[in-house]
Parts: C-alpha cells; structure tokens; sequence
C-alpha cells in the first residue's frame, strides 16, 4: 500500500507531524486547532475556532484528493462542551456550509488542555477518497 504525506502550502509548516497522511484510500487527517496560516490561533470564540478548524481539516482532505463527503471519522476535542453546545445550531449551521449534510461517525470529547493554550477545539478525522491510489 503507498503511503503520502500530506502538508498543504496554505496550512502553517508542520513541524514534528503531518497535516494528513493518505494510504491507499484512507486519508488520516491530523487534528487542526484554529490556527491560521501565520501559527496563530483565531480571534472568537468556538463558532470562529470551529469553522477555522474545520477548515483545515477540509484544506488537507482537498490537498489529498478528496472532498467533505469522503469524510467517515470525525473526532471533536473540546475544551469546553458546555460553550460547544450552547452553539451547536450555530455550528452546525457553519457545518452544512462548509461540508453539506453527508454526515460522517463523530464523537465529541471533552478535554482540559489543547496543545495551544487559547485554542478551544481540535478536529481530527479519517476519509476515504476513490482514486487512482490503492484500495
């Protein structure tokens, strides 16, 4: 089975860990804080940190051939559930914009501490793109 890494160019330069790894079908998609571009986590609150996200976890799916419907794992790190579900309608709102209504498996998990002190979400996934890659 081939195995790619995957590190877009408009994501922050990884260092230590890879964005995605593709193999074969299977694109593992490593967790995203909101973290823009520069390494800095977005200004906000949950909403703004989600849909920055979750953007990152769509830019590395697109960057390995795939799209938001391909998506069959998602996993949610929060360090405040409370916060998330007072905004869920607003997320899920965002959700429905950025990836449609093809919802994949996902869990929620409440956690002390990301990685970055001010972030307040990670999403991690898994997708599984048909293509030209082994199966």
């Amino acid at each position: 089975m081939s195995r790619q890494i995957i590190n877009p160019d408009s994501l922050v330069k990884p260092i230590g860990f890879a964005h995605g790894v593709r193999a074969g079908a299977f694109v593992y998609l490593g967790g995203q804080t909101a973290m823009d571009a520069e390494g800095r986590i977005v200004p906000g609150g949950i909403v703004e940190q989600f849909v920055q996200a979750f953007s990152n976890v769509l830019t590395t799916l697109a960057a390995a051939g795939g799209e938001p419907s391909d998506l069959v794992d998602v996993t949610i790190y929060l360090t405040d559930v409370d916060d998330y579900q007072r905004n869920g309608r607003e997320i899920g709102r965002r959700w429905r914009e950025l990836a449609g209504t093809e919802y994949p498996a996902m869990a929620g998990i409440g956690v002390t501490r990301l990685w970055q002190p001010e972030a307040l979400i990670e999403i991690q996934g898994v997708a599984h793109v048909s293509g030209s890659q082994e199966s």
